[in-house]
Protein backbone atom coordinates (compact mmCIF):
# COMPACT_ATOMS: atom_id res chain seq x y z
CA UNK A 1 0.00 0.00 0.00
CA UNK A 2 1.13 3.76 -0.59
CA UNK A 3 2.21 5.41 2.67
CA UNK A 4 -0.30 8.56 0.83
CA UNK A 5 -3.04 6.08 0.88
CA UNK A 6 -2.43 4.30 4.20
CA UNK A 7 -2.51 7.89 5.88
CA UNK A 8 -6.09 8.86 4.50
CA UNK A 9 -9.22 7.38 6.89
CA UNK A 10 -10.84 4.60 5.02
CA UNK A 11 -13.06 4.93 2.03
CA UNK A 12 -16.46 5.04 1.72
CA UNK A 13 -18.12 1.86 -0.13
CA UNK A 14 -16.78 2.17 -3.73
CA UNK A 15 -19.98 1.96 -6.41
CA UNK A 16 -19.24 -0.50 -8.90
CA UNK A 17 -20.35 -0.53 -12.30
CA UNK A 18 -23.56 -3.17 -12.89
CA UNK A 19 -25.68 -3.45 -15.51
CA UNK A 20 -25.81 -1.72 -18.69
CA UNK A 21 -26.14 2.22 -18.67
CA UNK A 22 -25.82 4.92 -21.37
CA UNK A 23 -23.52 8.26 -20.91
CA UNK A 24 -22.60 11.25 -23.31
CA UNK A 25 -18.58 10.65 -22.19
CA UNK A 26 -17.26 7.93 -20.65
CA UNK A 27 -13.82 8.36 -19.36
CA UNK A 28 -11.48 5.18 -18.63
CA UNK A 29 -9.18 5.90 -15.53
CA UNK A 30 -9.47 7.97 -12.58
CA UNK A 31 -6.08 9.30 -12.12
CA UNK A 32 -4.73 12.67 -12.65
CA UNK A 33 -5.54 12.50 -16.60
CA UNK A 34 -8.77 11.28 -15.64
CA UNK A 35 -10.53 13.68 -13.26
CA UNK A 36 -8.90 16.41 -14.93
CA UNK A 37 -10.77 15.54 -18.16
CA UNK A 38 -13.65 14.82 -15.88
CA UNK A 39 -13.60 17.91 -14.43
CA UNK A 40 -13.39 19.96 -17.52
CA UNK A 41 -16.06 18.71 -19.10
CA UNK A 42 -18.11 19.44 -16.42
CA UNK A 43 -16.98 22.63 -17.16
CA UNK A 44 -17.56 22.89 -21.06
CA UNK A 45 -20.96 20.66 -21.31
CA UNK A 46 -22.42 20.87 -18.12
CA UNK A 47 -25.57 18.70 -19.30
CA UNK A 48 -23.96 16.01 -20.33
CA UNK A 49 -23.84 12.99 -18.71
CA UNK A 50 -19.82 12.43 -18.09
CA UNK A 51 -19.25 8.66 -16.35
CA UNK A 52 -15.81 7.86 -15.41
CA UNK A 53 -14.76 4.03 -14.71
CA UNK A 54 -11.66 2.79 -12.43
CA UNK A 55 -10.59 -0.53 -12.17
CA UNK A 56 -9.21 0.24 -8.45
CA UNK A 57 -10.05 2.55 -5.49
CA UNK A 58 -9.53 5.83 -6.38
CA UNK A 59 -6.55 7.47 -5.16
CA UNK A 60 -4.89 3.39 -4.75
CA UNK A 61 -3.18 3.41 -8.25
CA UNK A 62 -0.57 5.26 -9.82
CA UNK A 63 -2.05 8.31 -9.17
CA UNK A 64 -1.30 8.20 -5.35
CA UNK A 65 2.11 6.38 -5.48
CA UNK A 66 4.38 9.07 -6.42
CA UNK A 67 6.32 11.30 -4.65
CA UNK A 68 3.61 14.56 -5.37
CA UNK A 69 6.21 17.10 -6.76
CA UNK A 70 3.77 19.32 -9.30
CA UNK A 71 6.42 20.69 -11.04
CA UNK A 72 6.08 23.60 -13.39
CA UNK A 73 10.01 23.64 -14.63
CA UNK A 74 11.21 21.12 -17.00
CA UNK A 75 11.99 17.76 -15.44
CA UNK A 76 13.39 15.33 -18.26
CA UNK A 77 14.14 12.03 -16.33
CA UNK A 78 16.34 10.76 -19.22
CA UNK A 79 18.77 14.25 -19.13
CA UNK A 80 21.54 14.71 -17.00
CA UNK A 81 20.20 18.03 -15.64
CA UNK A 82 16.43 17.75 -16.25
CA UNK A 83 16.67 20.50 -18.92
CA UNK A 84 16.14 20.46 -22.66
CA UNK A 85 15.59 22.72 -25.38
CA UNK A 86 15.07 26.43 -24.61
CA UNK A 87 11.96 26.69 -27.21
CA UNK A 88 10.61 23.14 -25.83
CA UNK A 89 11.25 24.20 -22.31
CA UNK A 90 9.72 27.93 -22.62
CA UNK A 91 6.21 25.96 -24.08
CA UNK A 92 6.48 23.27 -21.02
CA UNK A 93 6.74 25.74 -18.50
CA UNK A 94 3.90 27.57 -19.72
CA UNK A 95 1.65 24.79 -20.02
CA UNK A 96 2.59 23.26 -16.61
CA UNK A 97 1.79 26.05 -14.85
CA UNK A 98 -1.85 26.24 -16.74
CA UNK A 99 -2.23 22.69 -15.19
CA UNK A 100 -1.01 24.14 -11.78
CA UNK A 101 -3.79 26.77 -12.11
CA UNK A 102 -6.55 23.93 -12.81
CA UNK A 103 -5.49 22.13 -10.13
CA UNK A 104 -5.13 25.15 -7.97
CA UNK A 105 -9.02 25.76 -8.68
CA UNK A 106 -10.14 22.82 -7.77
CA UNK A 107 -8.61 22.95 -4.65
CA UNK A 108 -10.40 26.07 -3.93
CA UNK A 109 -13.44 24.85 -5.30
CA UNK A 110 -13.48 21.88 -3.21
CA UNK A 111 -11.90 22.69 0.15
CA UNK A 112 -8.76 20.68 -0.86
CA UNK A 113 -5.76 23.29 0.83
CA UNK A 114 -4.35 20.24 3.24
CA UNK A 115 -3.40 18.02 0.19
CA UNK A 116 -1.75 20.81 -2.25
CA UNK A 117 0.67 23.60 -0.77
CA UNK A 118 2.85 25.89 -3.02
CA UNK A 119 6.05 25.51 -0.99
CA UNK A 120 8.46 25.30 -4.02
CA UNK A 121 11.09 22.57 -4.09
CA UNK A 122 15.11 22.53 -3.12
CA UNK A 123 17.44 20.40 -5.07
CA UNK A 124 19.65 18.53 -3.51
CA UNK A 125 23.95 17.59 -4.29
CA UNK A 126 25.77 15.53 -2.53
CA UNK A 127 28.86 15.32 -4.78
CA UNK A 128 30.82 17.58 -6.12
CA UNK A 129 29.22 15.73 -9.81
CA UNK A 130 25.97 16.88 -7.98
CA UNK A 131 27.33 20.00 -8.14
CA UNK A 132 28.08 20.41 -11.29
CA UNK A 133 24.94 19.30 -12.41
CA UNK A 134 23.04 21.86 -10.65
CA UNK A 135 25.25 24.72 -11.98
CA UNK A 136 24.05 23.35 -15.38
CA UNK A 137 20.39 23.63 -14.20
CA UNK A 138 20.98 26.80 -12.75
CA UNK A 139 22.57 28.17 -16.11
CA UNK A 140 19.60 26.77 -18.05
CA UNK A 141 16.88 28.65 -15.64
CA UNK A 142 19.02 31.85 -16.28
CA UNK A 143 18.77 31.66 -19.65
CA UNK A 144 15.05 30.75 -19.50
CA UNK A 145 14.69 33.88 -16.79
CA UNK A 146 13.01 31.36 -14.25
CA UNK A 147 14.40 32.76 -10.78
CA UNK A 148 15.84 30.67 -8.34
CA UNK A 149 18.20 30.61 -5.21
CA UNK A 150 21.69 28.87 -4.68
CA UNK A 151 22.14 26.93 -1.19
CA UNK A 152 25.33 25.78 0.45
CA UNK A 153 25.49 22.86 2.57
CA UNK A 154 24.75 24.77 5.78
CA UNK A 155 21.95 26.61 4.53
CA UNK A 156 20.20 22.91 3.20
CA UNK A 157 21.13 21.88 6.76
CA UNK A 158 19.01 24.13 8.51
CA UNK A 159 16.08 23.40 6.63
CA UNK A 160 16.80 19.04 5.97
CA UNK A 161 18.75 18.41 9.05
CA UNK A 162 20.83 16.58 7.50
CA UNK A 163 24.38 17.36 6.64
CA UNK A 164 24.82 15.00 4.31
CA UNK A 165 24.02 17.72 1.30
CA UNK A 166 27.00 20.35 0.10
CA UNK A 167 25.03 22.54 -1.75
CA UNK A 168 21.36 22.50 -3.50
CA UNK A 169 18.86 24.73 -5.54
CA UNK A 170 15.91 26.18 -4.96
CA UNK A 171 12.37 27.08 -7.30
CA UNK A 172 9.73 28.27 -6.06
CA UNK A 173 6.79 26.96 -8.48
CA UNK A 174 6.34 23.50 -7.70
CA UNK A 175 3.54 22.43 -5.25
CA UNK A 176 3.92 19.84 -2.75
CA UNK A 177 0.85 17.73 -2.64
CA UNK A 178 -0.44 14.38 -0.67
CA UNK A 179 -1.41 12.68 -4.26
CA UNK A 180 -3.57 10.23 -3.05
CA UNK A 181 -5.51 12.71 -0.61
CA UNK A 182 -5.62 15.49 -3.66
CA UNK A 183 -7.09 12.62 -6.13
CA UNK A 184 -9.79 11.60 -3.58
CA UNK A 185 -10.66 14.59 -2.81
CA UNK A 186 -10.85 15.32 -6.23
CA UNK A 187 -13.51 12.68 -7.23
CA UNK A 188 -15.45 13.41 -4.28
CA UNK A 189 -15.40 17.10 -5.63
CA UNK A 190 -16.57 16.13 -8.68
CA UNK A 191 -19.33 13.54 -7.43
CA UNK A 192 -21.94 15.89 -7.57
CA UNK A 193 -21.68 16.57 -11.27
CA UNK A 194 -20.03 12.76 -12.58
CA UNK A 195 -20.22 9.48 -12.14
CA UNK A 196 -17.66 7.72 -10.75
CA UNK A 197 -17.25 3.66 -10.94
CA UNK A 198 -14.41 2.18 -8.78
CA UNK A 199 -13.16 -1.34 -8.71
CA UNK A 200 -14.76 -1.64 -12.37
CA UNK A 201 -11.83 -2.51 -14.98
CA UNK A 202 -12.70 -2.55 -18.74
CA UNK A 203 -12.13 -6.18 -19.83
CA UNK A 204 -13.11 -5.10 -23.31
CA UNK A 205 -13.59 -1.89 -25.50
CA UNK A 206 -15.26 -1.52 -28.70
CA UNK A 207 -15.14 1.19 -30.77
CA UNK A 208 -17.90 1.94 -33.17
CA UNK A 209 -20.64 4.40 -33.99
CA UNK A 210 -21.60 4.26 -30.36
CA UNK A 211 -18.51 2.39 -28.30
CA UNK A 212 -18.94 0.08 -25.43
CA UNK A 213 -16.80 -0.26 -22.62
CA UNK A 214 -17.23 -3.46 -20.78
CA UNK A 215 -16.60 -4.07 -17.26
CA UNK A 216 -16.92 -7.91 -14.82
CA UNK A 217 -20.48 -6.72 -13.74
CA UNK A 218 -21.43 -3.91 -16.44
CA UNK A 219 -21.11 -1.81 -19.62
CA UNK A 220 -21.87 1.69 -21.21
CA UNK A 221 -22.31 2.45 -24.63
CA UNK A 222 -21.44 6.15 -25.10
CA UNK A 223 -20.84 8.26 -28.31
CA UNK A 224 -17.50 10.15 -26.69
CA UNK A 225 -14.19 7.93 -24.95
CA UNK A 226 -11.38 9.46 -23.41
CA UNK A 227 -8.63 7.01 -22.55
CA UNK A 228 -6.46 8.38 -19.21
CA UNK A 229 -5.14 5.01 -18.18
CA UNK A 230 -1.28 6.14 -19.41
CA UNK A 231 0.82 3.17 -19.63
CA UNK A 232 -2.66 0.88 -19.38
CA UNK A 233 -3.51 2.29 -23.19
CA UNK A 234 -1.07 -0.50 -24.44
CA UNK A 235 -3.14 -3.60 -22.69
CA UNK A 236 -6.34 -1.66 -24.33
CA UNK A 237 -4.51 -2.06 -27.28
CA UNK A 238 -2.96 1.43 -28.74
CA UNK A 239 0.86 2.60 -28.71
CA UNK A 240 1.55 -1.06 -29.01
CA UNK A 241 5.54 -1.30 -28.75
CA UNK A 242 5.87 2.60 -28.80
CA UNK A 243 5.64 2.84 -24.08
CA UNK A 244 8.39 2.06 -22.11
CA UNK A 245 7.16 1.00 -18.41
CA UNK A 246 9.08 1.57 -15.77
CA UNK A 247 8.32 1.14 -12.20
CA UNK A 248 9.74 3.84 -9.14
CA UNK A 249 9.70 2.87 -5.36
CA UNK A 250 9.40 4.37 -2.21
CA UNK A 251 9.11 4.11 1.16
CA UNK A 252 7.41 5.89 4.33
CA UNK A 253 8.90 6.58 7.87
CA UNK A 254 6.65 5.58 11.17
CA UNK A 255 5.90 8.97 12.47
CA UNK A 256 9.01 10.21 14.50
CA UNK A 257 8.66 10.44 18.30
CA UNK A 258 9.39 14.16 19.57
CA UNK A 259 12.64 13.01 20.81
CA UNK A 260 13.48 11.86 17.09
CA UNK A 261 12.23 15.73 15.58
CA UNK A 262 14.11 17.23 17.65
CA UNK A 263 17.53 15.27 16.92
CA UNK A 264 16.73 15.35 13.70
CA UNK A 265 16.16 19.78 13.89
CA UNK A 266 15.78 21.41 10.60
CA UNK A 267 11.76 22.15 8.89
CA UNK A 268 8.93 20.15 8.89
CA UNK A 269 8.08 20.47 5.61
CA UNK A 270 10.00 20.24 2.56
CA UNK A 271 10.51 18.71 -0.52
CA UNK A 272 13.80 17.84 -2.40
CA UNK A 273 14.70 16.32 -5.63
CA UNK A 274 18.56 14.68 -6.36
CA UNK A 275 20.98 16.66 -8.25
CA UNK A 276 21.13 13.81 -10.41
CA UNK A 277 17.65 12.39 -11.82
CA UNK A 278 18.52 8.99 -10.52
CA UNK A 279 19.30 10.12 -6.92
CA UNK A 280 17.15 9.78 -3.89
CA UNK A 281 13.85 11.80 -3.82
CA UNK A 282 13.16 13.17 -0.30
CA UNK A 283 10.29 14.35 1.34
CA UNK A 284 9.35 15.57 5.04
CA UNK A 285 5.67 15.63 6.07
CA UNK A 286 5.66 16.60 9.53
CA UNK A 287 6.32 13.84 11.26
CA UNK A 288 7.19 11.41 8.74
CA UNK A 289 10.09 11.13 5.83
CA UNK A 290 9.08 9.48 2.34
CA UNK A 291 12.80 8.48 0.62
CA UNK A 292 12.20 7.28 -2.80
CA UNK A 293 15.34 6.30 -5.21
CA UNK A 294 15.98 3.02 -7.98
CA UNK A 295 13.39 2.62 -11.38
CA UNK A 296 13.54 -0.95 -12.76
CA UNK A 297 12.25 -1.79 -16.10
CA UNK A 298 8.84 -3.92 -15.73
CA UNK A 299 7.54 -4.34 -19.37
CA UNK A 300 4.63 -6.95 -18.12
CA UNK A 301 3.47 -3.33 -16.19
CA UNK A 302 3.98 -4.86 -12.38
CA UNK A 303 5.91 -5.33 -9.60
CA UNK A 304 6.05 -7.59 -7.00
CA UNK A 305 6.44 -8.15 -3.04
CA UNK A 306 9.98 -9.54 -3.14
CA UNK A 307 10.87 -6.59 -5.78
CA UNK A 308 9.65 -3.81 -3.73
CA UNK A 309 11.26 -5.08 -0.19
CA UNK A 310 14.72 -5.80 -2.02
CA UNK A 311 14.41 -2.06 -3.09
CA UNK A 312 13.55 -1.38 0.27
CA UNK A 313 17.04 -2.10 1.46
CA UNK A 314 18.74 0.45 -0.41
CA UNK A 315 15.97 3.31 0.72
CA UNK A 316 17.40 2.28 4.09
CA UNK A 317 20.81 2.44 3.27
CA UNK A 318 20.45 6.25 1.45
CA UNK A 319 17.68 7.09 4.37
CA UNK A 320 20.79 6.00 7.24
CA UNK A 321 23.52 8.29 4.87
CA UNK A 322 21.38 11.33 4.92
CA UNK A 323 19.73 11.03 8.87
CA UNK A 324 22.26 8.89 10.75
CA UNK A 325 20.80 10.46 14.27
CA UNK A 326 17.71 9.10 13.84
CA UNK A 327 19.24 5.44 13.70
CA UNK A 328 17.78 2.19 12.25
CA UNK A 329 14.39 3.87 11.60
CA UNK A 330 11.46 1.68 10.95
CA UNK A 331 9.31 1.66 7.50
CA UNK A 332 5.44 2.02 7.84
CA UNK A 333 5.02 1.82 3.89
CA UNK A 334 7.01 0.70 1.21
CA UNK A 335 5.24 0.55 -2.47
CA UNK A 336 5.98 0.71 -5.90
CA UNK A 337 4.90 2.76 -8.42
CA UNK A 338 4.32 3.06 -12.54
CA UNK A 339 5.85 5.24 -14.97
CA UNK A 340 5.29 5.35 -18.29
CA UNK A 341 7.39 6.93 -20.60
CA UNK A 342 8.50 6.95 -24.50
CA UNK A 343 11.89 7.10 -25.60
CA UNK A 344 11.26 10.58 -27.38
CA UNK A 345 9.74 11.82 -23.87
CA UNK A 346 6.43 12.50 -26.31
CA UNK A 347 2.86 12.30 -24.52
CA UNK A 348 0.72 9.81 -26.02
CA UNK A 349 -2.02 12.49 -26.89
CA UNK A 350 -4.69 13.34 -29.39
CA UNK A 351 -7.87 11.61 -31.26
CA UNK A 352 -6.90 7.92 -32.19
CA UNK A 353 -9.60 6.46 -33.48
CA UNK A 354 -13.17 8.78 -34.07
CA UNK A 355 -14.40 10.02 -31.15
CA UNK A 356 -11.91 8.59 -28.95
CA UNK A 357 -9.38 10.58 -27.08
CA UNK A 358 -6.40 9.60 -25.14
CA UNK A 359 -4.07 11.04 -22.66
CA UNK A 360 -1.52 9.33 -21.42
CA UNK A 361 2.43 8.48 -21.36
CA UNK A 362 3.46 11.33 -18.94
CA UNK A 363 7.03 10.43 -18.91
CA UNK A 364 7.24 10.90 -15.07
CA UNK A 365 5.26 13.68 -14.51
CA UNK A 366 1.75 12.21 -13.99
CA UNK A 367 1.11 14.59 -11.33
CA UNK A 368 1.15 17.88 -13.88
CA UNK A 369 0.99 16.29 -17.11
CA UNK A 370 -1.60 14.22 -16.69
CA UNK A 371 -3.33 16.83 -15.49
CA UNK A 372 -2.55 18.98 -18.15
CA UNK A 373 -3.13 16.47 -21.03
CA UNK A 374 -6.52 15.44 -19.20
CA UNK A 375 -8.35 18.75 -19.10
CA UNK A 376 -6.92 18.89 -22.68
CA UNK A 377 -8.28 16.06 -23.82
CA UNK A 378 -11.54 17.35 -22.59
CA UNK A 379 -11.16 20.54 -24.41
CA UNK A 380 -10.47 18.83 -27.95
CA UNK A 381 -13.13 16.23 -27.77
CA UNK A 382 -15.88 18.76 -26.34
CA UNK A 383 -14.12 21.22 -29.92
CA UNK A 384 -13.12 23.78 -27.37
CA UNK A 385 -11.12 26.39 -29.49
CA UNK A 386 -7.94 26.53 -26.84
CA UNK A 387 -4.43 27.46 -27.76
CA UNK A 388 -2.98 24.89 -25.36
CA UNK A 389 -4.80 22.25 -27.57
CA UNK A 390 -2.76 23.29 -30.90
CA UNK A 391 0.52 22.99 -28.56
CA UNK A 392 -0.40 19.46 -27.44
CA UNK A 393 -1.18 18.57 -30.89
CA UNK A 394 1.92 19.51 -32.44
CA UNK A 395 4.18 17.39 -29.97
CA UNK A 396 5.02 14.37 -31.78
CA UNK A 397 3.84 11.15 -30.85
CA UNK A 398 5.70 8.55 -29.08
CA UNK A 399 8.69 7.13 -30.75
CA UNK A 400 9.08 3.22 -31.52
CA UNK A 401 11.26 1.05 -28.89
CA UNK A 402 13.88 -0.59 -30.41
CA UNK A 403 13.40 -4.74 -31.58
CA UNK A 404 13.42 -7.30 -28.73
CA UNK A 405 15.91 -8.21 -27.28
CA UNK A 406 17.65 -4.90 -27.17
CA UNK A 407 14.70 -3.54 -25.72
CA UNK A 408 15.12 -6.24 -23.02
CA UNK A 409 18.91 -6.29 -22.44
CA UNK A 410 19.41 -2.70 -22.88
CA UNK A 411 16.68 -0.85 -20.93
CA UNK A 412 17.84 -2.30 -17.57
CA UNK A 413 21.28 -1.89 -19.04
CA UNK A 414 20.83 2.25 -19.26
CA UNK A 415 19.13 2.01 -15.99
CA UNK A 416 22.30 0.45 -14.24
CA UNK A 417 24.58 2.87 -15.78
CA UNK A 418 22.48 6.16 -14.80
CA UNK A 419 22.33 4.63 -11.49
CA UNK A 420 25.95 4.37 -11.18
CA UNK A 421 26.27 7.94 -12.79
CA UNK A 422 24.49 8.72 -9.66
CA UNK A 423 27.06 7.54 -6.92
CA UNK A 424 26.72 9.45 -3.63
CA UNK A 425 23.55 11.11 -5.18
CA UNK A 426 21.86 7.39 -4.79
Amino acid sequence: MSGWYGLLSPPKAPEVLRGRHEADWTIVGAGFAGLAAARRLSQLVPGDRVVVVDAQRVGWGAAGRNSGFMIDLPHELGGENYGGGPEHDRKRIRMNRAAIEFSAAAVDEYGLQRFFVRAGKFHGAASEHGLGVLRDFENHLTGLGEPFDRLDGPQLKKITGSDFFVGGTFTPGTVMAQPAGFIRGLAEGLSTRVQIFEQSPVTSLRTGKLHTVKTPEGEISTPRLILTVNGHLESLGFFKKRLLHVFTYASMTRPLSKSEQAALGGEPYWGLIPADPMGSTIRRIGDRIVVRNTFTYNPDMSTSDKQIAQIGAAHDRSFRARFPMLGDMAMEFRWGGHLCLSLNSAPAFGEIEERVFVAGCCNGLGTVQGTLYGMLAAALAAGSDEPMVADALSEPAPSRLYPEPLMTIGAPLKLWAMRRRAGREL
